[in-house]
């Protein structure tokens, strides 16, 4: 008995077993039933990933998935059926699919083509794009109350009663409203709509928390326009809705640009579609953020870093789901997914702002036009002092136009453009320790006798850019880079401008060991702010500087301060060149007008006369007129001789000339390959590797690999090469099957910059 028993329950068991292995085995014939898909995942890798389709069975490309990678879980975004072969067993399964729209077939054109132009990652580009993941989940919830319909009257209190009557206006949002606006508008307190929600004399839903922001306001508010700006915003107007169009909206300082374009803006907005708007400084722009309210009657959705996240990630969901009108941005703000984007507007469409130099590395006026080219709408690039790209593309030096030229020659109300001078300073040179020249000293005083303010110019933070030991001559270096050591004595710290490393001031030289022997060389904003406060004691002056304006409500405070007559003298950087309006300026004066002329970079003279045009075109912006004084050692130099006879159109063909001579962009194509290791052996492997493996074209030239000009930065060792070709040649296919078989050591990292805005 005990033997059939025993068989009997083996018997059983193996019958278990059976059952078990039928069913992996349908699992297993489910799995190779099941779609397989490409994600792009939001990671710095390149290639897509296959995954089981699961919850996203049927999802179309551009469907933002959750998926398994590594050992956490990360967005993405389906880009179709896979092509891969790994079998279904070996792969894992989508997540879940978030709940919110796909992108469009152009946005994840755009994501492919950044990737392949920059040969950044892909996932490093959907990265970008998917930056708010806060984004993805439900909405916060708030209660919205309505009236029941029958009311216990014998229950009613006077604050219930003010409730009810509140809830019964005719111009309550779907006949209800949301706790907050009721305890405010009614003057009670949260418990008094508990109890009425509990005694089932109000109704509750539970909302999303979260208010798209009001559409903006047309025809009204419309300022009179010259007949340059009408007929310009006209051919704006007009190309609203007609496909792919790039317009280059060439005005000088003060013509109107920005009223010109806000009308092609407002027939978008009337189109039902979106428009982005990208600023170089849009954290200080707050000029131009009243001005965009003044015309529309709101504000418009701002992108850039000083955004809290939680409205951020508002904004984000908004814009995927077509619920905001006008964006206004930084660079990054490219990578909003839009689902109805209408127009791109790229405002002081010169700045070199505009160039991401890290991670991906991209043009943002570049990207804005494949943006247009793929989404099939207008761009308009504005500035008044455009790129050479920009001018090239425009047909200005006789290749056939790619761009629509419109322009505004004169400014508005009857103002002039400023005069600008030279101070000679190897004939009027200023005293010894001070930087200030006699004829620019003149000038601010007789512009502080009339109440007319002052604007010197100084491209250089902090008190003086070097410190040195008079005794032994050492400089005061950074520890992490190969740069000096930036004096800021208003902070009281020595400060490296490349990686932020700071450090106590010593009068003590610290090598040789001698006493009260370090010496500040050279001036900054605030050893020119030393002077002016020793030379016009009574004079009221500021410093516009990334150190001493750093917010967006320090920027508003500073701009609100100077519009007001209360600044007589605004010592400033680069930020005071970024299209500020100051009625009472009339006198621009630039210390060191030479600064951005030396060393090897192919736009050093386009980026001079562009920042010298824009800072003198401050003065002189409304009656008043104006003047800009430039000190400079270099009178003769043709950038600035081109400047003081107000001749741009001379510089920007010489400057094409000389370029097409080189073969440099935008006549010829460029890359930089930079290699980075916190070892330098391993550099210097990595650099041999290199240069035996480098291909040989004709219409191709490789420089390099060398250290570069700042050798060590950040802790790490630099090299770079420099790729120069023809026009037609397809760098990217060179840079891929010259760069792709080479394995570097894991500490090693290479970056490639298509189109490099800086050689250092």
């Amino acid at each position: 008995m005990l033997l059939l028993a025993s068989l009997l329950e083996a018997t059983a068991q193996i019958q278990k077993l059976n059952n078990v292995g039928s069913i992996m085995q349908q699992a297993i014939t489910a799995l190779s039933h099941q779609p397989i898909v490409s994600i792009a995942v939001a990671a710095p890798v390149g290639g897509l990933y296959d995954y089981l389709a699961g919850p996203a069975m049927g999802a179309v490309r551009g469907s933002l998935v959750m998926v398994p990678f590594g050992g956490r879980q990360l967005p993405g975004i389906v880009m179709g059926p896979a092509k891969g072969h790994l079998p279904p067993a070996k792969l894992r399964e989508v997540a879940l699919v978030i709940k919110l729209p796909p992108l469009s077939d152009a946005m994840v054109q755009f994501i492919e083509r950044v990737s392949a132009w920059t040969m950044a990652p892909l996932g490093a580009v959907v990265k970008m794009v998917l930056s708010q993941p806060a984004a993805f989940g439900r909405p916060p919830q708030q209660k919205f109350y309505r009236l029941a319909t029958k009311h216990d009257k014998k229950r009613l209190t006077a604050a219930r009663k003010l409730v009810l009557e509140h809830l019964c206006n005719p111009d309550l949002l779907n006949d209800g409203d949301f706790a907050a606006s009721i305890i405010a508008a009614c003057g009670i307190s949260q418990a008094v709509l508990n109890g009425m929600e509990t005694a089932g004399l109000l109704k509750v839903d539970l909302v999303s928390a979260d208010r798209p922001p009001p559409v903006p306001l047309c025809d009204c508010n419309h300022l009179a326009l010259t007949d340059d700006q009408q007929d310009a915003a006209r051919q704006l107007r007009d190309a609203i809705g007609q496909g792919f169009r790039v317009n280059l909206l060439d005005g000088v300082t003060g013509s109107g640009k920005t009223e010109v374009y806000f009308e092609a803006v407002e027939a978008t907005i009337k189109a039902g579609k979106q428009v982005l708007i990208l600023l170089p400084e849009i954290a200080l722009s707050s000029a131009w953020r009243a001005r965009f309210a003044a015309r529309f009657g709101v504000a418009p959705v701002e992108w850039h870093s000083d955004i809290s996240p939680g409205q951020k990630r508002k904004s984000w969901r908004f814009i995927l789901q077509g619920r905001v009108s006008v964006v206004v941005g930084a660079r990054s703000a490219l990578f909003l997914p839009f689902p109805k984007l209408g127009l791109i507007i790229v405002d002081e469409e010169h700045e070199h702002a505009f160039k991401q130099e890290d991670q991906v590395i991209y043009q943002a006026r570049d990207m804005a036009v494949l943006r247009g080219q793929l989404d099939q709408l207008p761009v308009i690039l504005a500035s008044a002092t455009p790129s050479l790209e920009s001018w090239v593309n425009a047909g200005k030096t006789g290749l056939p136009p790619r761009y629509r030229y419109l322009a505004l020659p004169k400014r508005v109300q009857n103002a002039q453009l400023p005069i600008i001078t030279a101070i000679n300073l190897r004939k009027t040179p200023p005293e010894r320790g001070r930087w200030l020249a006699p004829p620019l000293v003149e000038a601010i005083s007789a512009r502080l006798e009339v109440g007319e303010q002052t604007l010197l110019f100084l491209n250089r933070r902090g008190f003086a850019p070097l410190t040195l030991c008079g005794a032994c001559g050492v400089k005061l270096t950074c520890p992490n880079c190969d740069s000096w050591m930036v004096a800021h004595r208003l902070a009281g710290l020595m400060r490296c401008h490349h990686c932020g490393h700071e450090s106590r001031p010593s009068n003590d030289c610290s090598v040789c060991g001698s006493k009260d022997s370090m010496q500040a060389c050279g001036p900054g904003v605030e050893r020119l702010a030393e002077e002016v406060l020793w030379r016009f004691p009574d004079a009221r002056f500021a410093i516009l500087s990334s150190d001493t304006v750093a917010t967006p409500k320090a920027a508003n405070a500073f701009i609100q301060s100077v519009s007001e007559g209360e600044v007589d003298i605004i010592i400033g950087t680069q930020m005071a060149a970024k299209g500020h309006h100051f009625p009472y300026l009339t006198l621009v004066g630039v210390v060191d007008a030479d600064l951005g002329l030396a060393g090897g970079d192919l736009r050093a003279a386009e980026r001079t006369f562009q920042m010298l045009s824009q800072v003198a075109g401050r003065a002189g912006r409304e009656s008043r007129a104006g003047i800009a004084m430039l000190q400079t050692l270099e009178s003769d130099n043709p950038v600035l001789s081109s400047l003081i006879a107000g001749d741009r159109d001379a510089f920007l063909a010489q400057e094409a000339t000389a370029r097409l001579t080189a073969g440099m962009p935008p006549f010829g194509r460029l890359a930089a390959i930079i290699i980075t290791s916190p070892r330098e052996d391993r550099l210097y492997q990595a650099m041999q590797q290199l240069t035996a493996s480098r291909p040989h074209f004709d219409l191709v030239k490789i420089y390099g690999p060398a250290i570069a000009p700042f050798g060590f930065l950040r802790g790490k060792h630099r090299a770079r090469l420099l790729i120069s070709a023809d026009k037609s040649v397809n760098i990217q296919n060179i840079l891929e099957d010259w760069l792709g078989p080479i394995k570097l050591a894991s500490s090693v990292r290479v970056q490639i910059d298509i189109d490099p805005y800086s050689f250092l």
